[in-house]
Parts: structure tokens; sequence; C-alpha cells
């Protein structure tokens, strides 16, 4: 893809996308009636408002409409998260000369809040691929760039990051996958654990040792789908996302090029890290649009439920809870926002906020859809209603990409550990 600048290529193609479709944002709750305080616009750019309007329009058009039915299949919508990308959201934060969009972390963040409102799960693996592009682009070399980045910009082919192991969750440096050299190829043996997109995908960004125990030991490998001794785990079934399967990668004397490996020996542990703190802020901002999506549910059902010969907006009781979840959802959108500034300027804050920003937002986010469900009733915990899946989607969002639990352990070591 030639280098365009990221405004004038989601203008051109979402200009296209609208005079193919009519817009019918009555179906979902994204970008209609959307009150002032909590407007996920306030504070932005011009250009930022831009490609959020296109994000929304794109999640309200393309997901919203397929969101239930993804999840009750188990789908995993290839042809769509493609023609995301042909709005440049397949390598959002990836640089342009090998086909990204060149955007920044909060630019990226406002993307993934805005479709998450389309569909929770779908946009969550999008923003797995993205941090796999985004380490390629980061740590590869010319020639790893432009053999990966096109492709995985493109949605061509798509990508999973390998670091969890049956043995090895929260304590990451301890993995156990082996990566031994012989000439010109490293001879991986052992398996990941919930893996997104294993087996459906075509590149597998993994974490070996190479060197003895500990993180210092640990490289990074490109495996492409079809390597020899590369083979896959059953489809797990999942309380949510199950728009993306989640399966074991198996190695086994599974040859992978020396040209694959990524920076140099012993740096995979860093990378994986340096990966994680911008997949931290990406988890976050889909949680904030699962969140912003059932504010806009509960207010419309308390507009038109009835109970008790009045309106439910009239008890102030359920005042009071949409007001608090309102708060809360403000809140936790401007702490990743800060989060991804101090990520983007390699601020020495920025690791401490990335974790506290998935730690407080994918709680109380997860507390505000499940207060939503709460409003609606019995109505919330039937399958015809939206709200019950946001929560589904959005309960493994404080374990994975490092629990809120290691949250605390990075926050707290940061605080104890300062001059």
């Amino acid at each position: 893809m030639a280098a365009v600048g990221p405004l004038a290529r989601v203008a051109r193609l979402s200009s296209s996308i609208c005079r193919s479709r009519t817009l019918d944002l009555s179906r979902c709750p994204q970008r209609r009636g959307v009150a002032s305080c909590v407007d996920p616009a306030h504070g932005l750019t011009e250009e930022q408002k831009e490609f959020q309007k296109v994000a929304f329009d794109f999640a309200a058009n393309e997901m919203a409409p397929h969101m239930a039915e993804w999840d009750q299949k188990e789908i995993f919508p290839v042809e769509t998260m493609r023609r995301a990308a042909q709005l440049g959201f397949g390598g959002i934060y990836v640089q342009p000369d090998v086909g990204g969009s060149g955007l920044s972390r909060l630019d990226t963040s406002v993307i993934f809040e805005a479709l998450s409102t389309g569909c929770v799960s779908t946009t969550a693996y999008i923003s797995i691929h993205n941090m796999c592009a985004w380490m390629i682009d980061t740590f590869g070399n010319k020639e790893q760039r432009e053999k990966f980045c096109p492709d995985l910009c493109s949605m061509a082919k798509f990508a999973s990051y390998c670091l969890t192991e049956p043995g090895s969750g929260s304590d990451a440096a301890s993995l156990l996958t082996s990566a031994q050299q012989k000439g010109d190829h490293y001879i991986l043996n052992g398996s990941k654990a919930f893996i997104s997109g294993g087996g459906d995908t075509d590149v597998y960004v993994v974490m070996c040792r190479t060197g003895g125990k500990g993180p210092k030991g640990i490289s990074c490998l490109v495996v492409e789908k079809g390597t020899p001794g590369l083979s896959f785990g059953k489809k797990e079934k999942k309380v949510g996302w199950n728009s993306q399967p989640t399966r074991a990668v198996i190695f086994e004397d599974c040859a992978v090029p020396v040209s694959n490996l990524l920076g140099e020996e012993g740096q995979g542990f860093s990378i994986a890290m340096k990966g994680l703190n911008g997949g931290r802020i990406n988890i976050a901002s889909c949680s904030l649009g699962a969140a912003h999506a059932c504010v806009q549910l509960a207010k419309d059902h308390l507009l038109v439920r009835k109970q008790f010969g009045e309106t439910l907006s009239n008890n102030q009781f359920l005042q009071f809870k949409l007001a608090e979840m309102a708060t809360k959802l403000v809140a936790s959108r401007l702490l990743v926002r800060e989060a991804a500034t101090a990520l983007q300027e390699n601020q020495p804050c920025a690791v401490s906020l990335c974790s506290m920003a998935k730690l407080f937002v994918t709680d109380e986010c997860f507390n505000i859809c499940n207060q939503a469900l709460q409003m609606h009733g019995g109505y919330g915990y039937l399958k015809d209603y939206a709200v019950q899946q946001f929560v589904r989607d959005i309960r493994v969002h404080q374990i994975l990409e490092g629990t809120n639990e290691v949250m605390r352990m990075i926050i707290s070591r940061n605080l104890l550990t300062e001059s």
C-alpha cells in the first residue's frame, strides 16, 4: 500500500462506503443521542474526530448488525475485518512506508473505542493483530518489515501473539517453549495456550527460549502458518469473544528460518512486554467502547420501560446509578487517553499508567456493562438484547494482556522503588 496521509485515506474510503450504503444509525446506540457530558469526541482534534466518525460508522453499519450472529455461530468475520483494513485499521500505528496508517497511540485508542461499540470481540482481535504488526514493524529489520507488514496492514494475512503457555500465564518469564539453532533454522518445541486467532491466522509472533532461565533467555520468532511441525489444538468454547477462534499453538520440531528472528537473541521478553504496554491500552479502549454502548442502551431502556405506572427514568435510584455509570465512563476514558499519550511520548511513567489504565478501566467498564444489564431486568439476560453480549465479551479483559492482579504488582513495584 502506498504511503498516504491517514486522514486523506480515511476520508476517501469513508466517502466511498457512505455512497454505497445507506447509513442506519437507529439500529445501534453508537452515535445516536449521545449526551455531551459523555461524548467520546470531547477534547479531540478535528482530524481525530474525522476518523473517529469513520470508525463509529463502520461499527454501526458493518459490525453491529452482525454482532449477535458472529457470537452465536462463532464466525471469524474475515471479510469485514479486511474492509476495516481498507480504512487503515489493519496497521493503525504501523509506519506508512510498509502500509500502515502511522497514527499515534491516542488515535488508536479513539478508533478501538469506536469500533468496539459495534463488536467488542472482533475489535479486540483487530487490536491484537495491530500489536503484532507493530512489533514486526518496530523490531524487525528492513527485509522482515517489507515481507510481513504490508499483508498484515491490508489484512490479506492475520497475526497472532504467542506468549502464554499451559504452565506460564502471569509468570510469563518462566515459559518453556524452546528454540535451538541448527544451521540456518531454529527448531521449536513446546506449546502456547489461549491464542487468539490460533489456527485461522497466518503469522505467529512467538516468544521462545533460546538461552538460560529467566527473561534474558527469551527470544522472539515469527512463525508462518504451513511451517512443518506447526499444529493447533481444538477450538476452545468460551463465555465470550466468540467471533475470534482460540486454540493452543503447538510446535513439534518446527523448523523456523533464523532470518525470522525479531531483534536479537535474548531480546524477546523485552519485545513482548513493550507490545503488551500498547496492548493494555488497546484492550482498555475496547472496554470503553462496550461501556459507552451500554450507557446508551441503559439510558434508552430507562426512557421507554414502564413499571408502577411510569417510566424507569423517573426512578431516582436508577437516575443515580446512570449518573455513576456515566461518571466512571468519562473517568476511564480520560485515564486511557492519558496513558496513551504517555506511551507515545515514551514518558518515564508510561508503563505504570498503561497498567493503571488496564486495571481501572477494565474493572470499571465491566461494572458499567453489568449494571446496564441489571437495569434491563430479565430482558438483559436474553440474547436478543445486546447488553448481555457486551458483559460476556469484556469480562475476559480483566484477565488477558496481564491479569489485573499483575497490574497491581507493576504499579505498586513502581511506587515502592522510586527514589
